[in-house]
């Protein structure tokens, strides 16, 4: 059976290259304004996590320092002892392991942050060191 022309062309016709490229280039723009509002967020999102994380690890690190004087957890320590539960996470955001430090005064727990290097600018710290950075 023959299609019928309309004006010199045949009825059913595919998308041309320019089409399909006029909609690719659409979809890339909104992809990357998506990426533009994301992306921060995202980050501000790992490091909320990581606050979140230290502030769920620093009492039970209290606690096992109370029971055993003289003794400085690490998160390692306190999943084995079972004081952190087997799905507690022990590594931050950026996949290294938290850290406890005890001084006298108090106990830190802390994460290197994003950039992975301690005592840096982007560093967590639970508590939160006083402003001017000296304890």
């Amino acid at each position: 059976m023959r299609r019928k022309l309309i004006g010199g062309r045949r009825l059913a016709r595919g998308m041309t290259l320019i089409e399909i490229l006029i909609v690719l280039a659409i979809i890339g723009l909104i992809a990357g304004s998506v990426a533009v509002v994301a992306v921060p967020r995202f980050k501000e999102s790992q490091i909320n996590q990581a606050k979140i994380d230290a502030r769920t690890i620093h009492p039970v690190a209290e606690k096992y320092v109370a029971d055993h004087p003289g003794e400085c957890p690490t998160v390692e320590l306190l999943r084995q002892k079972r004081e952190l539960s087997a799905t507690s996470k022990i590594t931050d955001p950026w996949d290294t392991p938290y850290k406890i430090t005890c001084t006298e005064d108090d106990i830190i727990v802390s994460s290197a942050g994003p950039d992975k290097k301690d005592n840096t600018a982007d560093d967590i710290r639970i508590p939160e060191a006083p402003v001017g950075g000296k304890q």
